[in-house]
This record gives C-alpha cells, sequence and structure tokens, in this order.
C-alpha cells in the first residue's frame, strides 16, 4: 500500500500538470485513497500488536504457571494455543481480513518459539541456544510458506539474523552457513513478491557482507569489502541497461552495494588509521563516491541512491573535519576544492534538468 501511495502521488501531480484532471479530482482520489489506508492500515497494525501482545500474556501465564502443571496437561496447553492461532487464521481469512489473519498465525509462530523454550525447560536440554532460535525461525518459515504470511516470513528472516548472529559471536568467525537458510527465506519472499520482504533479505545480507570486513584478515579485510560493494553496484547498473523490466531489482541492489562500499570506505579511514596521505585518498574517493550515486539517482530516478548520497556526504565532510581539525590549512583546502567541485556538478545537474524538462513539454506539446 506504501509503494501504490508513492506512485499514485507522483501520477497524479503528473496528470494534474498535463491538464488531464482537475484539481477537484485530484483532492477526492486522494482523500479515497488516504481513507483506505488510514481505516485498514490502522486495524492491521493494531492487529498485529495485539498478536505480539497476547503472545507474550500466553506465554507468561503458562511460564507462571509452569511447575505446578502435570507435564500432559502443559504440552496439551501449549499445543492447543498453537492451533488455535492458527484456526484463528483461518476463520479471518475466509471473512476476508487478511491483516488479522496474518496477525493470529504471527500469534502462532509466537507461541512455537515460547514452546520450545519451555519443552526444553521441561526435559532439561542443555544445548546450544542458537539452535533453539533457527528450530523456531525454521517453524516461522514453514508457517509463512504454508499460510502465505509475509508477516510470519519476515519475523523468519529476523530470526535467522539473530541465529547467525549469535553463532558467528560463538565462533568468532565468518559463519558462512549462515547464506543457507537467508536463502531459503529470500526464496520465499521472492515466491510470494512481496518487495519489502526483499528489502528486509538486501538489509540482512549487507550485514553479513560489511561483517567480513572484521572477521577475514584479522579484521582487515575491508579493502574487499568495497570491491564487493563496487561489483554489486557495477552489476546493478549493467542489469539495469540489460533488463529494463525490473528497475525495483536493479535501484534496490545499487543502493546496497553502495552502503556495502560506504562501510568498507568508513573502516579504513577511521579504523585501520592509515596515514594522512592515504586518508585523503580515502576521503576523496569516498566523496567522489556519493557524488557519483547521487548523479546516478537523479539520472535513473534512484530516490535511495539520491538521499544516500546525500546524507552520505554529510556525514563523510563532518567526519573528515573532526579527524583532521588540528591541520586547518589542508582541511581548508580540502573543502575549498571540494566545494568548487560539488559547486560545478550542481550547474551540471540543473543543466541536465533543464534539458529534460525542456523535451518532457516538447513532447506533450
Amino acid at each position: 500500500m506504501w509503494s501504490y501511495r508513492k506512485r499514485l502521488d507522483r501520477d497524479l501531480v503528473r496528470w494534474r500538470e498535463a491538464g488531464w484532471i482537475t484539481p477537484e479530482n485530484e483532492a477526492a482520489i486522494r482523500h479515497d485513497a488516504e481513507r483506505g489506508v488510514r481505516t485498514l492500515g490502522l486495524a492491521n497494525s493494531l492487529a498485529i500488536l495485539s498478536a505480539v501482545l497476547i503472545g507474550f500474556a500466553v506465554m507468561s501465564f503458562v511460564a507462571s504457571n509452569w511447575q505446578d502443571m502435570p507435564r500432559v496437561l502443559r504440552l496439551g496447553l501449549l499445543i492447543a494455543s498453537l492451533w488455535t492461532s492458527y484456526g484463528l487464521s483461518g476463520f479471518f481469512a475466509r471473512r476476508g481480513m487478511a491483516g488479522f489473519s496474518h496477525a493470529a498465525i504471527l500469534l502462532g509462530v509466537g507461541i512455537f518459539g515460547g514452546s520450545i523454550m519451555l519443552i526444553s525447560q521441561m526435559y532439561h536440554m542443555d544445548g546450544n541456544p542458537a539452535g533453539a532460535v533457527l528450530l523456531w525461525a525454521a517453524g516461522a518459515l514453514l508457517a509463512g510458506v504454508v499460510l502465505r504470511s509475509n508477516p510470519a516470513l519476515a519475523f523468519a528472516m529476523i530470526l535467522v539474523t539473530i541465529w547467525g548472529t549469535m553463532e558467528a559471536l560463538r565462533l568468532d568467525k565468518v559463519f558462512w552457513l549462515f547464506l543457507l537458510p537467508w536463502a531459503l527465506v529470500s526464496a520465499a519472499f521472492y515466491w510470494q513478491r512481496w518487495r519489502p520482504g526483499l528489502h528486509l533479505a538486501g538489509l540482512a545480507l549487507t550485514g553479513f557482507v560489511v561483517s567480513l570486513g572484521y572477521r577475514l584478515n584479522d579484521g582487515h579485510a575491508h579493502g574487499l569489502v568495497v570491491a564487493m560493494g563496487l561489483g554489486i553496484m557495477a552489476a546493478s547498473m549493467a542489469g539495469e541497461r540489460l533488463k529494463q523490466e525490473l528497475p525495483a531489482l536493479w535501484s534496490g541492489s545499487f543502493n546496497y552495494g553502495l552502503v556495502i562500499v560506504l562501510a568498507g570506505l568508513w573502516a579504513l579511514q577511521f579504523f585501520e588509521n592509515p596515514p594522512l596521505d592515504v586518508f585523503t585518498l580515502l576521503a576523496v574517493l569516498a566523496l567522489a563516491l556519493l557524488i557519483a550515486a547521487i548523479f546516478w539517482g537523479l539520472k535513473s530516478g534512484n530516490r535511495g541512491a539520491l538521499w544516500l548520497g546525500y546524507a552520505g556526504f554529510s556525514v563523510e565532510i563532518l567526519a573528515v573535519y573532526v579527524e583532521t581539525i588540528g591541520t586547518l590549512l589542508n582541511t581548508s583546502l580540502f573543502f575549498l576544492v571540494a566545494g568548487l567541485i560539488v559547486s560545478a556538478l550542481a550547474a551540471m545537474a540543473y543543466r541536465l534538468h533543464s534539458r529534460g524538462e525542456a523535451q518532457a513539454k516538447g513532447a506533450l506539446s
């Protein structure tokens, strides 16, 4: 719904400027769309929150009375709570209440996770806590696939990321096995054609790639991270030219590649403590990359790249200033050169924008 609203906003402005709809019609369309988003979106959000709260309530009640119950009653109560949740999901689904149905599935997934912990305690199972998290993630993935529930799949990805982080910290090395369940949940997102889920998968993989810089080569593999990010960005730009029918895929992967490159360059600059000349070179490369990302965002309509470029440029400039504040002459010269370059690029961008506006008006006339 959020992506639909963004597209609708852009279309309404374009239609109004082209004279295809009146301001009154535009206002009526916006009011109708906003009303649907407010009522349905609020109801679904509250349903999800209620599922979380009820799940905690059920598990807290069971845990507080756990020792006073016979084992058969404990297991029966857990199983009954789990299947009641999934039964409610089917009840809501048949009545077209999709948000409430997903909330009930999420409640069942939460009860499943609590059941793992309580049963382990009941039978005194001593093991790796990360294994319990992985089992919980598997249950969430199964529920998400069988019941076609995007919230359950999102929760599965969160659990997989927690599991991978726990194992990496326990083993104190790169935990490559993380990529297997990550790929399974990502495939489920793709099967569901759920774009927010694919973005969640991209964030998880981005974090994994960035962590390689701190795990490989005794924590000094940030150059490899930069190279991997640049490769992702280059592949995205090439893909956008070859497969233009997949713009969301290429823009999203470009943005995640940009984040990976920036994370690697940041580590090289501020964690590796390079000499001043190397630091200056890395800062110039980072700023040049960010300016190129802004230019690409303007050219391709990738707003994510545009705002990442703006934010990254501001953070980089501030960090360079703080790092080199003791050498004021070099700092002022650096900012002067950077300011002149950015000014020239701003003039170039304005000319490109004006040319594009002229071409658009000519096409409409």
